[in-house]
């Protein structure tokens, strides 16, 4: 199975050397790498998940309490913060 992703163009230099320097310059090797970085990913979301306890609509609220807008407005106001970060990342 093969996983497209885009990233930032220096990690990937990065992530290219150290995987070479770890698993040789053969082929197979930069797969090798991701798989082991992926699978320690999951590993540690799997772990925070388990962590969590209590009503998630309780903590939202919890962190929601301060905001003095109606949820029409934050849910215009979260679009916009979304576009702005997301056009960040349009290269020109």
């Amino acid at each position: 199975m093969s996983l497209r992703v885009q990233i930032d163009k220096k990690l990937e230099h990065r992530f290219r050397q150290l995987a070479m320097k770890r698993f040789g310059y053969s082929k197979g090797s930069l797969s090798r790498a991701a798989e082991e970085a992926l699978t320690n990913w999951v590993s540690t979301q799997e772990n925070w998940e388990q962590e969590f306890q209590g009503d998630p609509v309780e903590a939202i609220d919890g962190l929601l309490s301060g905001i003095d807008i109606d949820s029409v407005e934050l849910q215009h106001e979260t679009k916009h913060v979304w576009m702005h970060q997301e056009l960040k990342n349009v290269p020109d």
